[in-house]
């Protein structure tokens, strides 16, 4: 009898062993194989967890399957050029991802693993997403060239440039050297987690900031989101009011915001245009010589600043620019702009004896609420502590994004069409079998 159950309980055992066996089997089995190269229903029901967590759209089942053919086709495209990632670009790509949702990547991963997902699934998304990147970039971007017209129409008011929500902010910004970019780094890990009230954050903004808001104490009146990268805005957009978000690397500097409000906004509101013009001035008033002159200088000149070169060994009065809120501009002179272009010129006006040479230089709705773009940007003062970094005016985002952005933006909007049409045709070129 003892001997029964002694076989009983083994034969228990080794079905139980069996069963695990088994389902570990089927876990690891080929739910796809791509070009030889498969993807295990345990990486199936990985990713389909965690798209449920970030609330995916579309069928997860679908879109997980469709996610992990194409990361196998875009790791075997860096495979095939020689493109690797390091462990480096790997932490700092999941400390951005994770940043996102205004977390570091241990609470990140904390989150996930409360949902089943396991670092390594997360780590292999992100390495796919990373070398993709870089395989595009040496593909393509020597072929992407972005005109100065290019962006000078899409920082324009035509373009929507200013339209849609718009957010109140505190801000400080780091600026970036080789030699200072890992100590930079280390402060900036040290602020956010130490700057969470107003006061806190404006004293550090007075001391850290290098951006023209740290004599305000970093504050920024409202401003369009689309005044900040791409990855700042994805990180803004989850926080709450009072929140302090992660460092965000944005090019040659690292920030760090304090949300005080978002308005969702919409199309652009007049009080928040601004507009950069110029007027020349011609002795003679509307006689046919000065007429004759101003379609002389409208032959010569492309740009506002090309009027300085018309206006040089004449009086300074001769020749007067501004930029103003649409709203403070006189109201011959706002008239008048509101019929021209960006670089386009009226001699609609006189002043006195003089015929006005009027051109718009730039239209634009990006500036923050409040600011006054006639004062100039000063340096530090030198009675500021010691350490504390000169003011840089091309720094910060309460004047709107600047030129280098936006070719940025416009580039990476270039490479994500020929991204898109290169890993359809890898789809098209694949093997791909469902066992």
């Amino acid at each position: 009898m003892r001997k029964m159950t002694l076989l009983s309980l083994a034969f228990t055992a080794f079905s139980a062993l069996a069963t695990v066996a088994t389902g570990q089997s089927g876990q690891f089995s080929p739910a796809v194989i791509v070009n030889d190269a498969v993807v295990t229903r345990y990486e199936m029901d990985q990713r389909v967890r965690f798209l449920q967590l970030l609330r995916a759209p579309g069928d997860p089942a679908t879109e997980a399957e469709k996610g992990l053919i194409d990361d196998r086709l875009r790791m075997q495209a860096a495979e095939q050029a020689g493109v690797t990632v390091s462990d480096e670009q790997i932490e700092a790509g999941m400390a951005e991802f994770a940043g996102r949702a205004n977390l570091d990547t241990e609470q990140f991963l904390q989150a996930i693993g409360q949902g089943g997902v396991a670092p390594e699934s997360f780590r292999d998304f992100v390495t796919a997403g990373l070398a993709w990147r870089d395989v595009i970039r040496a593909r393509f971007a020597p072929r992407v060239s972005i005109t100065e017209a290019e962006i000078d129409r899409a920082m324009s008011v035509a373009a929507q440039r200013g339209s849609g929500p718009r957010v109140l902010l505190s801000e400080i910004i780091l600026p970036l050297t080789p030699a200072n970019q890992l100590d930079q780094r280390d402060l900036a890990d040290e602020l956010a987690g130490s700057v969470g009230s107003e006061a806190a954050f404006a004293q550090a903004a007075r001391q850290h900031s290098a951006a023209p808001s740290r004599e305000n104490g970093g504050q920024l009146g409202w401003i369009p989101l689309t005044n900040l990268p791409p990855q700042a805005r994805q990180v803004l957009l989850q926080m709450g009011n009072g929140q302090v978000s992660p460092p965000i690397n944005v090019g040659n500097a690292i920030a760090i915001f304090r949300l005080r409000g978002l308005q969702q906004g919409g199309e652009i509101a007049p009080s928040s245009v601004t507009v950069d013009y110029a007027q020349y001035l011609i002795p003679g008033g509307r006689t046919a010589e000065a007429l004759s002159e101003a379609e002389r200088v409208r032959g010569e000149v492309d740009t506002c600043d090309d009027l300085y070169r018309v206006a040089r060994g004449k009086p300074a009065e001769q020749l007067l620019r501004d930029t103003r809120a649409l709203s403070a501009v006189p109201a011959d002179i706002a008239t008048e702009l509101a019929r021209l272009d960006d670089n386009e010129s009226s001699v609609a006006l006189t002043r006195g004896n003089a015929l006005v040479f009027l051109m718009l230089c730039e239209r634009s709705a990006t500036l923050a609420q409040g600011t006054d773009p006639t004062i100039p940007v000063t340096a530090a003062a030198s009675d500021l502590p010691e350490g504390t970094p000169v003011i840089d005016p091309d720094l910060g985002y309460g004047r709107g994004p600047g030129r280098a952005q936006i070719r940025e933006e416009l580039v990476n909007a270039r490479l994500a069409g020929l991204a898109e049409g290169y890993l359809a045709e890898l789809r098209a070129n694949a093997i791909i079998v469902t066992p």
